[in-house]
């Protein structure tokens, strides 16, 4: 591989792991004049089982209201251990979270039927360590949510903030 890509191996991970949990990757670095936005998720509520008939006194899963889907707008931080920026969490500025805030008003622009959508923000920090560098021995590390190799790496999802900014959306921008 002539130009290592970690970052796009980082996001890889990432969708792989919100897949598993049940979420639906609508875009992969959506970008548009302001920025870009790593992975853009849809996750909708189930009812759950079944829970009986009318006739039963219980009200049929027909009749439930369903939760309404939340889209996810999720920046993806890959850096090896050690790293100068806290992990890519110092990277995640006022103004990198204006920037996704305004990409993301462009996606609900261009996707008005997820206008009414709730959002959030969320960043994944994403820790990459080359295979023949790993460390032997005993080492203390926290557990991560998802592992996976590629290209002579390893990548660990180490943390999955939710709601990492709260901004609101201006669909009047752009």
């Amino acid at each position: 591989m002539k130009y290592f890509k970690s970052g796009h191996f980082g996001e890889d991970l990432v969708a792989q792991w919100l897949q598993s949990r049940g979420w639906v990757i609508l875009h992969r670095r959506f970008s548009c004049r302001w920025g870009e936005i790593d992975i853009i998720a849809e996750y909708s509520g189930e009812c759950g089982e079944q829970r009986g008939t009318a006739a039963e006194g219980r009200i049929p899963n027909s009749a439930l209201p369903t939760p309404h889907s939340i889209l996810a707008f999720v920046e993806v931080k890959t850096r090896s251990l050690g790293s100068w920026d806290a992990g890519g969490r110092s990277a995640i500025t006022p103004q990198k979270q204006a920037k996704i805030s305004r990409t993301a008003g462009i996606f609900l622009a261009q996707y008005p039927e997820k206008a009414d959508y709730p959002c959030r923000f969320d960043v994944a920090i994403v820790y990459c360590q080359e295979l023949s560098k790993k460390m032997t021995g005993v080492r203390a590390t926290q557990e991560a949510l998802a592992t996976s190799s590629a290209a002579g790496y390893e990548f660990r999802l180490q943390e999955y903030i939710l709601a990492a900014f709260d901004c609101l959306i201006d669909n009047d921008n752009g």
